[in-house]
């Protein structure tokens, strides 16, 4: 049940100043609602339990809605969770986007105290380890309170404009006191260099007042020359008056900046300043960090750790390579850019190109992937490491690249301008190289795991030894206190919605009990955050109404996929009616995604499907194809709903396609029949699919649950629809081809509205030029705050080396070694049926483990359907143990519990219980005899690198049957 729409707070109003009299009003109500609150001790309230709860004591229908209706219910709509620790429900209240209230109730006299986020951690500490809770030495971080002198922004609109903000403080900051700070900037400009060339002044205008007289000079002299002018045609007379290389290629140009130094140097203004600093020569040399997985350029989707992130900053790359070359050259000089993604090197390569040290980046002419090898004790590490077990290796690895810093300096034949990470363990690694050399960093953190688990924070004992994320948050805070500017890709990742919290956000204030407590992590309205949104690849993906570009070699075998009546491993389904638009849908077959959502409203709506066929490109057909426990049950669900709307004749099923050259025309044939794209995920991040349509002119309706929402300007550019509202999102659909077959113009209109927001906003031309820009600027906000800067860096070193080190030596470090096999145990004699005869079914499983190479078989007779489980030691409590207990052999059974707690586990893929690994392959509905068949294991030539744990398990259990 939703609350007011809006609040009945006075702006100046807090949350402590309301809540007592709102509880006051409804405070018959309100003293039983705190009671059932309290009766069951101390606990974690979410939003929807203290609702719940709230409704089961408020009987009376209008009651509750007068209730939910009024301030109270607003403040409690706010409100993201509560401790109860009674008497008190400590509140996490929530009014804004980047704005808390803590509040404590006592829920005997309804009394309204505030309290600060530091005595709230303290009440969910109490909750999980009351000791430590209140222990007056427990270990905080206050990131925070090293920011004391720097501005910060104030509005939720605010958050994410971090470029222009922080160009309005260097103005504020330079026109202080009459202009006499000016000096620094004319210090900036005579740092410029490049390779030995000082660029753009000399020593002989080393101060503010000659700097002026001779812009003045050189400003009055060009007007006189034809804007075509090249620089070289005045160049010497230039350099007499101070003057160097950097300004621009032709008189033109150099007038233009000129004219915006003069402006900064007048009366600095922000938009002046950014013009200024774009034409800047600073940045030349980049580098970029994108550690775990297999960076490569080619066969490498898929594998573990490897997807989105490879691809955005290949395009990052290719994009900023472009707009370097373009502007080197408007500012007349002849230096060639060097962008190097520096990435882990694997011995074990799989097949990939991840074994070369140094290979040249595809449509780029000055840019490379350098590789690099993980380091142990014993040299260096072959195989790959799952992005949560990384942590012991990058400090090394760090070593390694500073040791390889000659590598790089003669490949860019110059330090880095900038430095940019990705992901927690590119940000960490460039922060720490960045901090070495004394370059700007900027940081993209793509995801922060924090917030796809629930209570991460509050459970990290728990979740640690699976996923490492008391060394991950702690990584994600350094890496985001330490850059100079942080890039992100929507507003909602810094910030989130105005129900949910940003990822960043979620970094402000929390606890991780028994460890630390972040009274201060990171500040949103700091103005490093920036918005830079990525683009699709252009040259892949354009308007269908680009004939000549159209990749017409795709269309025979398009045509066959989207129409014919033959059902086959890559479609199935088919449309009556050829004549009808298209709605089409292309993504992961899971939940969130809700593809089957889309298919259940194109099922019940009647209308919708009078008007238009569906094609979805999602998955497998066949569950058991899939390794994944959601997907499997998704197939299942698009099986039904096919089945039970009738839909077959109006719906083509496509399984999920990775040609991103066909994947465009694709979208491209369905613009064709005058269709639409539908992104109907329950929650997006970003939404690239919803770029890519558009690219392509297609009319897209996507979510309204996230980044969609920042894309889309619903009406002109595309439609919003509400994926928790089926009827309305179908009939929205079937609204707008009602109105296009009444208006043909009606589709065009908002096809050509898309590519208009297209190519305002989201292209990778347009992120290249924010993102150089950022570079530019925050380089010299750096050197005007240095002290403050170095100050913060200080406190950031000593939180590394106190506290991030010693939680990295508590992370296993994998081996190449290869465990031999145990010895064999003999079973003993036993009285039962032999297993072939007592039992028909095996389960075939593929362990991945840290110790393994390769994932190979080994089958096992479970004596009950057991799951797997995730980590190998709880296997002792999830297998039958009766037949460990028939060896009676305790040092084999204590011998087996060692190992298997050693044992970490490489594949970081789980299914969502948590308990069944991704990798596992079921073959429960095959006998002995046709496994071996199969070929896919010969009992009796396992191979010796089967993890130990389960070659012992198989000894045990198939003694009869090995040769």
């Amino acid at each position: 049940m939703a609350a007011s729409s809006s609040p009945i707070m006075k702006r100046s109003e807090s949350v402590l100043d309301t809540m007592p009299e709102a509880l006051s009003q409804n405070r018959y109500h309100m003293k039983k609602c705190f009671k059932k609150y309290v009766e069951t001790g101390i606990r974690m309230m979410k939003l929807h339990h203290l609702m719940q709860e709230m409704e089961s004591v408020i009987e009376d229908r209008d009651e509750k809605a007068q209730l939910l209706e009024g301030l109270l219910g607003y403040i409690l709509c706010t409100t993201q969770e509560a401790a109860v620790v009674p008497p008190y429900v400590a509140f996490a209240i929530r009014p804004n986007p980047g704005f808390w209230e803590f509040v404590k109730v006592n829920s005997n006299d309804l009394s309204v105290d505030g309290i600060t986020s530091t005595d709230y951690l303290k009440f969910k500490e109490m909750i999980v380890d009351d000791k430590w809770a209140n222990d007056e030495n427990a270990l905080e971080i206050d990131f925070g309170a090293m920011d004391f002198n720097l501005p910060s922004m104030r509005l939720s609109s605010s958050i994410g404009n971090g470029l222009k903000f922080t160009s309005k403080f260097i103005t504020s900051k330079l026109y202080a006191q009459c202009g006499s700070q000016l000096q620094p900037l004319v210090d900036y400009l005579l740092s410029l260099n490049h390779q030995g060339e000082k660029l753009m002044i000399n020593d002989k205008l080393n101060t503010v007042s000659k700097l002026q007289a001779a812009l003045i000079v050189a400003h009055t002299s060009l007007s006189s020359l034809p804007n075509d002018a090249p620089y070289q045609s005045f160049e010497l007379r230039f350099k007499e008056w101070g003057f160097e290389k950097g300004w621009g290629d032709n008189a033109k140009r150099v007038q233009e900046t000129i004219r915006f130094l003069l402006e900064v140097l007048q009366a600095p203004d922000p938009e002046n300043l950014e013009a200024f600093f774009s034409r800047v020569p600073k940045i030349f040399n980049i580098v970029l960090f994108s550690i775990h997985g297999y960076f490569g350029q080619s066969n490498v989707l898929g594998l573990p750790d490897t997807g989105g992130q490879v691809v955005y900053v290949l395009d990052q790359v290719v994009a900023m390579e472009e707009e370097l070359l373009l502007r080197i050259k408007q500012q007349g000089l002849s230096f060639k850019p060097r962008i190097l993604v520096v990435t882990r090197l694997l011995p074990d390569a799989k097949g990939t190109e991840c074994n070369q040290v140094l290979e040249p980046v595809s449509n780029t002419k000055h840019s490379h992937i350098l590789r690099v090898p993980f380091r142990t004790e014993k040299g260096d590490l072959r195989k790959w490491v799952s992005r949560f077990d990384i942590y012991p290796y990058l400090e090394r690895f760090t070593q390694a690249c500073s040791d390889a810093s000659a590598k790089i300096t003669e490949t860019m034949e110059g330090k880095p301008d900038l430095i940019i990470g990705n992901y927690t363990d590119g940000n960490l690694v460039a922060s720490l190289m960045a901090n070495k050399l004394g370059t700007t960093l900027g940081t993209i953190a793509h995801a922060l795991e924090k917030t796809k688990y629930e209570d991460s924070d509050m459970k990290w004992k728990q979740l640690d030894p699976k996923y490492h994320f008391s060394c991950q948050f702690t990584a994600d805070m350094i890496s985001m206190n330490s850059a100079d500017f942080i890039i992100t890709s929507t507003f909602q990742e810094i910030a989130g919605s105005k129900d949910r919290p940003g990822q960043y956000e979620s970094h402000g204030a929390f606890t991780l009990p028994g460890l630390c407590r972040v009274v201060s992590g990171i500040n949103v309205f700091d103005p490093k955050f920036n918005i830079a949104s990525p683009g699709a690849d252009q040259t892949v993906y354009f308007p269908y109404t680009e004939t000549p570009k159209r990749f017409t070699t795709f269309q025979p075998a398009i045509e066959e996929l989207l129409f014919s009546k033959v059902e086959n491993n890559e479609h199935i389904g088919y449309l009556e009616d050829k004549s009808k638009p298209i709605i089409f849908s292309m993504a992961r077959l899971d939940t969130v995604k809700n593809i089957t959502g889309l298919t259940k409203w194109f099922g019940e709506n009647k209308r919708l499907r009078s008007l238009v066929n569906l094609v979805v490109v999602a998955g497998f057909f066949d569950p058991s194809k899939s390794k994944d426990r959601e997907e499997m049950e998704e197939i299942k669900k698009m099986h039904l709903l096919i089945e039970t709307y009738e839909l077959k004749g109006q719906i083509r099923w496509i399984a999920a396609q990775t040609d991103k050259n066909r994947n465009s025309e694709l979208y491209r044939c369905i613009a064709d029949t005058k269709g639409a794209f539908v992104q109907p995920a329950l929650y997006e991040a970003f939404g690239l699919t919803v770029i890519e349509a558009m690219n392509c002119g297609l009319p897209t309706f996507a979510t309204n649950q996230g980044g969609p929402a920042e894309i889309i300007v619903d009406g002109v550019s595309g439609f919003q629809i509400d994926p928790n509202y089926g009827d309305e999102s179908s009939n929205k659909i079937a609204d707008f081809f009602q109105k296009c077959k009444e208006d043909p113009g009606n589709w065009s209109r908002i096809s050509d509205g898309g590519l208009k927001r297209i190519n305002e906003c989201y292209t990778w031309r347009i992120y290249a030029n924010k993102v150089l820009n950022m570079g530019n600027i925050y380089t010299f906000w750096k050197q005007l705050n240095k002290e403050q800067k170095e100050a913060k860096q200080r406190y950031i070193e000593l939180f590394y080396n106190q506290h991030y080190k010693n939680l990295v030596r508590t992370v296993p470090i994998a081996s190449d070694e290869v465990n031999p096999p145990a010895p064999v145990l003999k079973a003993k004699p036993s009285t039962q049926p032999s297993q072939r005869q007592q039992h028909k079914r095996t389960t075939l499983l593929a362990c991945p483990c840290a110790h393994c190479s390769t994932a190979h078989a080994a089958a096992l007779r479970l004596h009950s359907p057991l799951p797997p489980c995730a980590q190998h030691h709880s296997l002792m409590e999830e297998l039958d143990a009766p037949t460990l207990q028939q060896s009676k052999d305790a040092q084999r059974i204590q011998m087996i519990a060692d190992e298997s707690e050693r044992l970490t586990m490489a594949n970081e893929r789980l299914t969502h219980d948590g308990y069944c690994l991704d990798g596992f392959h079921d073959a429960s509905n095959s006998t002995m005899e046709e496994l071996e068949e199969t070929n896919l294991f010969d009992i009796g030539t396992l191979p010796i690198t089967v993890c130990p744990f389960f070659l012992i398990r198989l000894n045990l259990e198939f003694r009869p049957f090995v040769k």
